[in-house]
């Protein structure tokens, strides 16, 4: 047991209060990033927060208070500086050419939690464009040795430095990857298609990372997904089918948590997987009401779904963890819906049970609102609305009388338009 201790990294976080954002913001970020570190292993030891007018260029704190800080992690023992930000090549390098401990930012753990917790050959994939994208922001004039890139880097073409190799092996390493997701983004998309044309509906679960999404998943489907009070505990889409009552289904989705300022490259190399959000009926926004920072997850999620082309889905909003509910939360989501003029909104605790048959009957709702029954007596002449038919719903019945053809079925309200003129009333 001593010798886990031991071997278990040890970090400082550190932060700048620049710009005027305020010693209660960089300390939620600053948890946030605690939360990320310890996601990732590390044990953090102490935080320490440079108050400049902006973020230095160089050392990101400057180098007196990196001599400062270097001293502190000599006297408690720490092997690691965890940066609350991301830090520029030059900054990396004069950090390093300044104090001798190990250096890490908020982007290298986010990276490292995605590499440990990617299962499907497509999350593995993701995360592999995410770092490379990252190390071709690394890449500066001195050069970088390529490492942990899966994939030759062929050959130095006359005259060609380190620095262009390095290049030409990362965007020959990511076309190979962007073109086998492509071929899994089509099988998905088949995929998508079909749920359609079976008139299946489709919630995804999206949300804060954290807030639960699994764990209701799992409470709803009786599943068995990986959950745990650890950020990014799903990389991976996964679909489970609802069956709720008389042939009253729908699929939910578990996605990628979202997180306050993911950089735009990681959320380029998720994005096949933040698509199954935006391909949906219906969003279920899940937040994690014991947590101080509710409201404001809530809004990131929310701008990110825009950023998704997500924004006109409907949205149930599941406020989780009831059981561990907090006033301050409550009373900031509540006055954030209430602004939003919403009414849909299932307080609920995915772990008790607690508000769950309510979240079932909203969904069943929703389902019944979304889809029609009909029986439609088409004559010959417009027996291509057959195919709209088959397009946008379930055929159940396909009768050829002598001067009619008998339809039955359902589809989505919305495209019962044509055949309202052959229905039987």
């Amino acid at each position: 047991m001593m010798e886990s201790q031991q071997r278990e990294p040890t970090a400082i976080l550190v932060a700048v209060d620049a710009g005027g954002r305020g010693g209660d913001f960089v300390e939620r970020s600053l948890d946030e990033l605690e939360d990320l570190a310890k996601t990732n292993g590390f044990k953090v030891l102490e935080r320490i927060v440079q108050r400049l007018d902006q973020i230095d260029r160089a050392t990101f704190v400057g180098s007196g208070k990196l001599i400062e800080i270097q001293a502190r992690a000599e006297e408690i023992g720490a092997g690691y500086l965890i940066f609350d930000g991301q830090l520029s090549p030059a900054q990396t390098r004069g950090i390093s050419e300044a104090i001798d401990l190990k250096l890490s930012d908020r982007v290298t753990v986010i990276l490292s939690i995605f590499a440990n917790r990617a299962r499907t050959d497509e999350g593995k994939i993701q995360v592999e464009l995410a770092y490379l994208r990252y190390r071709l922001t690394q890449l500066t004039g001195r050069g970088v040795e390529l490492s942990r890139l899966g994939g030759g880097t062929g050959t130095r073409g006359p005259g060609e430095t380190k620095l262009e190799q390095d290049r030409r092996a990362i965007r020959k390493r990511m076309a190979t990857l962007r073109g086998e997701l492509r071929k899994m983004e089509e099988r998905r998309e088949r995929s998508r298609s079909l749920r359609d044309r079976r008139q299946i509906i489709t919630a995804a679960i999206v949300g804060y990372t954290n807030a639960g999404k699994s764990t209701l998943l799992n409470k709803l489907c009786d599943a068995s997904l990986a959950t745990g009070d650890q950020l990014f505990m799903t990389l991976d889409p996964t679909a489970r089918r609802l069956d709720i009552r008389d042939g009253i289904s729908l699929v939910l989705v578990d996605t990628v948590g979202f997180i306050r300022d993911l950089p735009k490259f990681l959320a380029q190399a998720f994005r096949a997987t933040f698509e199954e959000a935006a391909s949906a009926d219906l969003i279920l926004l899940v937040a994690d009401m014991s947590d101080p920072e509710a409201a404001a997850q809530i809004e990131v999620a929310q701008k990110q779904l825009q950023d998704l082309g997500a924004g006109s889905i409907p949205i149930l909003y599941v406020l989780n963890k009831m059981d561990q509910v907090a006033a301050d939360p409550y009373h900031d989501v509540m006055t954030l819906l209430r602004n939003e003029k919403t009414e849909q909104i299932a307080p609920v605790s995915a772990l008790t049970g607690e508000g769950m048959d309510d979240l079932v009957d909203r969904l069943a709702s929703f389902v019944e609102e979304t889809l029609i029954s009909y029986q439609a007596i088409i004559p010959y002449k417009e027996a291509g609305l057959i195919a709209h038919a088959r397009d946008h719903g379930s055929v159940s019945e396909e009768r050829y009388e002598d001067e009619c053809i008998i339809l039955s079925g359902l589809i989505r309200k919305s495209q019962i338009g044509p055949l309202l003129p052959w229905i039987e009333h």
